[in-house]
């Protein structure tokens, strides 16, 4: 797993592992019941604390996106193609927000936002 942290990027540390892990059980390049690096085996690699990887494993967890069998280690969840789905979808949804915050700050109205919008898809 190759993990690259942004130590001077506003998105918390633990929230960059998180999505990087999810980008990788998403993608396929973690495979179901594929074993993640242990907490102190990561916070080693990548020079963070271990309750920083804990809590990024915690989160993935709640999320089912991990299973922590205490004593063996934490395993990538049997895929779920709907929970994947929701993930990506999310993603694309938080990028629209933050664009759309971005178009507020300099002044577009609702209406030049969507017209951006338009002209962006018919080059897709």
């Amino acid at each position: 797993m190759h993990i690259i942290l942004n130590n001077t990027s506003m998105v918390p540390i633990y929230e960059q592992l998180m999505d990087q892990v999810k980008k990788e059980i998403i993608s396929g390049g973690l495979a179901e019941n594929e074993v993640l690096p242990s907490v102190r085996a990561l916070s080693g690699e990548l020079r963070i604390s271990a309750l920083t990887v804990k809590k990024a494993y915690d989160k993935l967890e709640e999320e089912g996106f991990v299973v922590t069998v205490h004593g063996k280690g934490t395993y990538v969840a049997a895929t779920n193609l709907q929970l994947a789905m929701e993930a990506r979808r999310k993603t694309v949804e938080d990028d629209f927000a933050s664009a759309i915050q971005k178009a507020n700050a300099v002044g577009l109205t609702k209406d030049e936002i969507l017209e951006i919008v338009k002209i962006i898809l018919e080059e897709y």
